[in-house]
């Protein structure tokens, strides 16, 4: 099973909470975005509608599992494993025009 890619939400050096999407190495293509605050932590319904505006979703109903960096400046951090979306289906509404 693949590592990548992987969500992690980071309470950032700012001290505000970030989500990326680990797709590979460089960190300078991994997608982001700021909830910009610390408190309160983002729930899981801010963090899926994000993963979703970022084109992702969790894989396989696993949870996020949260940890801490190691050093003098531990940051707390959270992961969960996702996959890319695919095509949206859209159903037209019932009774529409024959």
């Amino acid at each position: 099973m693949s590592l990548l890619p992987e969500a992690r939400m980071v309470l950032d050096a700012s001290g505000t909470w970030k989500l990326f999407v680990l797709t590979g190495y460089e960190p300078r293509d991994w997608l982001a975005y700021s909830f910009n605050r610390a408190e309160p932590v983002p729930t899981l319904p801010e963090r899926m509608a994000v993963l979703v505006a970022l084109g992702y979703a969790v894989r396989g109903g696993i949870e996020w599992k949260w940890d801490a960096t190691l050093g003098p400046r531990r940051r707390l951090f959270a992961k969960i494993p996702v996959r890319p979306l695919t095509t949206l289906v859209t159903v037209p509404p019932a009774g529409g025009a024959a």
